[in-house]
């Protein structure tokens, strides 16, 4: 094979849930398009870094430090949702289920103990939650993490962490997610009896 196709087949395997086989079509796939499309798309990945920056507040996408949500006025700004990845956050509103903040972690703790906590946005969680009970006098903290056992050990660790705070209620999603189940793949009706019976 040509050393190009099999280097950029080796990066595209890289990305999260893509192998090899799935590359390897969509290289192809890029070969079958203009190279005007394939330019544009080039384009628009060499712009990733400057064009789409993290939320200052929450850790969500956005275009100038501060996310559409951050910046929604009509939201319960006491009420945080705290969730693994961005792609939890989009499959929340995309269902329009929750209406209030967010705070996304950026991953969840590793259950055999890589000590990863470090690299998560706990830190600047306890810190948002503190601020608001000063503002608030109270606050609540809703644990979305998932239901496997990375994303149990990370509701347990987080609620061993913020268990101290005075004024802080920690919840977590109820029933509706099954055990193993990823929040970016639940239905509406199961995230909403999750939002719903939070305990």
């Amino acid at each position: 094979m040509n050393r190009h196709f099999d280097r950029l087949v080796e990066l595209i395997a890289k990305l999260p849930g893509i192998g090899p086989r799935h590359a390897t079509r969509v290289v192809l796939a890029l070969l079958n398009r203009s190279p005007a499309q394939v330019h544009e798309l080039a384009d628009a990945i060499a712009q990733l870094p400057k064009a789409i920056q993290l939320c200052r507040q929450c850790f969500n996408v956005s275009e100038d430090g501060h996310c559409a949500i951050c910046k929604d006025s009509l939201r319960q700004e006491e009420s945080v949702l705290i969730v693994e990845k961005i792609s939890d956050l989009q499959a929340m509103e995309r269902n329009a289920l929750w209406k209030g903040r967010y705070h996304v972690l950026g991953g969840n703790i590793d259950p055999v103990g890589s000590g990863n906590h470090g690299q998560l946005h706990i830190a600047e969680l306890k810190q948002r939650l503190t601020s608001l009970i000063e503002t608030h006098g109270k606050a609540e903290a809703v644990l979305a993490t998932g239901t496997d056992t990375a994303g149990e050990a990370t509701s347990l660790y987080l609620k061993r962490e913020l268990g101290d705070i005075d004024g802080l209620l920690v919840t977590r999603l109820g029933r509706g997610l099954a055990t193993g189940a990823h929040l970016e793949y639940a239905d509406e009706l199961t995230l909403k009896h999750a939002v719903d019976s939070r305990k």
